[in-house]
């Protein structure tokens, strides 16, 4: 009986060596391997939610591989990155933003240009003039725009306004969205007379044909250089991300871009 015992002591201290040693491999190989996420999750400057929609149903049915959309202003996005939000791309409105991820080491490479943005003026009230000149008119009490501190557009809007003489006599007027997005939503609600936006936005098949506008000439503003980055996880497998990020640059996606209104590099 006391033989038995003592075979059975072993037995238990050998099979408990066994799961020691099994845990710690395990917990090690868990440590030591980057996660793969489900989906791709991409944040995005307000303006491009139209194109991307598309964009992203085309690349899910090549791949296989979901996307989540986050939009939002360039500058909001920059600044919840900083702060470590789980964003695997950022599309931005500009260059300037997805660079300062780049120099803080939050992104895989430098950014790349993926599109070139346009400015229209769009109006939703009936018998208005949409022109620059006409901004100063008694019927005009607000103007939208995007915030220029963090919305590309916004401040695009500005150069135009500055260039024609007319920000400081329209300072009074002006309407500042937290993005592309609440701009649209000032200037589609009429709480603004009229406004700054993407031509992207007036180009949809939602947005088709409804108010007036007219687009803002080149030479009026900084060309709207829009540059995207993969975002840097140092425990994240950025694979998928990869995939979409190459995507963009496809001529599959070059088309959709350039059905609502940028214009890219061939």
């Amino acid at each position: 009986m006391i033989l038995f015992h003592s075979n059975m002591k072993v037995e238990k201290n050998i099979a408990l060596s066994f799961t020691y040693l099994f845990l710690l491999t395990l917990i090690y190989a868990c440590n030591g391997t980057k996660k793969e996420p489900a989906k791709v999750t991409i944040a995005a400057a307000a303006n491009m939610q139209y194109a991307l929609g598309p964009i992203m149903e085309n690349f899910t049915e090549k791949t296989g591989i979901p996307c989540e959309l986050i939009i939002g202003s360039s500058g909001k996005h920059t600044a919840q990155i900083m702060e470590g939000a789980p964003f695997d791309v950022f599309v931005s409105a500009d260059m300037k933003y997805p660079m300062d991820l780049y120099k803080k080491g939050l992104s895989t490479a430098q950014p790349e240009i993926y599109a070139y943005g346009k400015l229209v003026l769009w109006t939703m009230i009936e018998g208005l003039q949409v022109s620059i000149e006409n901004l100063n008119d008694s019927s005009i009490d607000h103007i939208a725009l995007a915030n220029p501190k963090t919305a590309p557009y916004g401040q695009a809007a500005v150069e135009v306004l500055k260039k024609h003489g007319l920000l400081d006599s329209l300072e009074h007027k002006l309407v500042f969205g937290e993005s592309v997005a609440q701009t649209n939503q000032f200037i589609y609600s009429k709480s603004a007379e009229i406004g700054f936006t993407a031509l992207s936005v007036v180009l949809t098949p939602e947005m088709k044909g409804k108010g007036k506008w007219v687009l803002i000439e080149d030479s009026a503003y900084t060309p709207i250089a829009q540059g995207v980055v993969l975002i840097n996880h140092p425990n994240r497998n950025n694979s998928k991300a990869l995939e979409f990020y190459k995507f963009l640059f496809s001529d599959d996606a070059r088309i959709i871009l350039k059905e609502f209104g940028y214009s890219v590099n061939e």
